[in-house]
């Protein structure tokens, strides 16, 4: 009775374990569900983005296989339509690699095993890990254009701008105030923001929104970007009131996608090399800063953040800085015969014409209208031609981004720059073959 009564235990046992397992994987399944459809979605979206990036990794070995060969053009390695994903949700600067692939050694680099060791560059320099040669680069390049007041500026290198806005942030948020200071932007405005702003779920900032409904009564932080990420449009502060404090990113202040109307003269003034020259990769941006006090607390923050930035990446922006600077702006490309930014506006003014061309054929869409406006580097007038198309979805077409998703055509929908999801932002700065194939497949969308 004993060994009989032993096994109906481990029976039962047995049996209530196997109804508990039952029941908890019954409860994960039913508790998952709601979320399953989600996941799959952004599965998808993944799955888009990595064919996507595989056909540009091959697209770009044969764009460098042909310029060793001495080969120009690459417009026929996308062999096609074919279906391809055309992914322009980033704006990856590579329109421009054909213009440096062009102008050959004149902005190559080598630095020595020994060199650029020490952590320090200058320590006279209230940023002291600022390398002169880049920030006399930074100054001549500013004086060549015309888009911005350099003196009496303290210059703050960082890894992008990215890393700049963060510091800024940090340097102007009182470390003892009784609550986050308020960060806003008008709408539609960068989808990075937020992002950057709450990533750390800092104390002393936090992101509050469309600066168009900013009531509150306290401190805050504006940021203004012009022309704006993502429509293009010249911008100028919103909130206005006493308690406020300015940023103004002006990383598309450049005569390639914008009138230079006068040299920009803010407090607080951030640039980046990724959309100047279009060296992204190269991680280097800078902050014309005014007060001495926000740029050594921005110099402390990137110093805590990183102990400084690359020499090695401050040396090459500055060799493509003063390329570009070299004869009063008119480094010329030997075989096109063109400017570095005569290179850049012709490019955009071209892609500029596309676009507008292939939407009035599908008459699915719709694009903003820019007044022209005199340039005083280049001496012409003309239309900005921004570095993102704001495409508007007409009709009934409420999910922008879903729609062109479906025609393997990746972009960003507005709701991440805080407006309708009727719009979607367009990278313009794409490769030659991606932004031709894009524009005539845009055009035979009719439904």
């Amino acid at each position: 009775m004993g060994k009989v009564s032993s096994v109906l235990s481990l029976k039962h046992v047995l049996v209530l374990s196997l109804a508990l397992n039952v029941g908890l994987i019954s409860r994960v399944l039913y508790e998952a569900e709601p979320r399953r459809f989600c996941f799959e979605e952004r599965e998808k979206r993944v799955s888009l983005m990595a064919e996507s990036s595989a056909l540009e990794a091959h697209v770009s070995k044969k764009s460098d296989d042909l310029s060793s060969a001495g080969v120009g053009g690459t417009e026929s390695n996308y062999g096609g339509d074919g279906g391809a994903i055309i992914n322009l949700d980033h704006g990856d600067p590579t329109m421009y690699e054909r213009f440096w692939q062009q102008m050959g050694d004149k902005t190559t680099v080598v630095i020595p095993g020994w060199q650029y060791i020490s952590y320090f560059s200058d320590m006279r320099n209230l940023c002291w890990f600022l390398e002169p040669e880049f920030a006399k680069a930074v100054i001549r390049l500013h004086n060549v254009v015309g888009n911005a007041v350099t003196q009496d500026c303290h210059i703050v290198v960082g890894t992008g701008s990215t890393q700049l806005f963060q510091a800024v942030l940090y340097a102007l948020s009182p470390s003892d105030a009784s609550e986050p200071m308020s960060v806003v932007s008008a709408a539609p405005f960068y989808s990075s923001y937020p992002l950057i702003t709450d990533f750390l779920k800092s104390g002393l900032y936090k992101w509050a929104g469309d600066a168009y409904k900013f009531s509150k009564d306290r401190p805050y932080i504006e940021l203004v970007t012009s022309p704006n990420n993502p429509d293009g449009s010249t911008r100028q502060a919103v909130v206005n009131r006493n308690e406020g404090i300015l940023v103004h990113d002006l990383a598309y202040y450049w005569p390639q996608y914008t009138p230079i109307a006068f040299p920009a003269d803010h407090d607080i003034m951030l640039f980046t090399v990724s959309k100047s020259t279009g060296h992204a990769g190269t991680r280097i941006g800078w902050a014309l800063v005014k007060d001495e006090g926000i740029a050594k607390k921005m110099t402390k923050y990137i110093e805590l953040n990183t102990i400084g930035v690359s020499k090695d990446s401050q040396i090459r922006a500055a060799k493509i800085l003063q390329a570009v600077s070299d004869n009063n702006g008119r480094v010329g490309n030997p075989r096109e015969g063109e400017t570095f930014f005569e290179y850049g506006y012709n490019l955009m003014a071209k892609r500029w014409k596309q676009l507008r061309e292939a939407v009035n054929k599908s008459g699915l869409f719709s694009l903003p209208e820019f007044p022209p406006g005199m340039c005083t580097f280049s001496g012409r007038a003309f239309e900005p031609q921004p570095a993102f198309a704001w495409l508007k979805c007409e009709s009934e077409l409420e999910d922008c981004e879903s729609f062109l998703r479906s025609h393997k055509i990746l972009t960003r929908g507005g709701k991440h720059f805080g407006v309708s999801p009727k719009y979607v932002r367009i990278s313009m700065l794409d490769r030659n073959e991606k932004f031709n194939l894009f524009a005539e497949r845009l055009s035979r969308i009719h439904s």
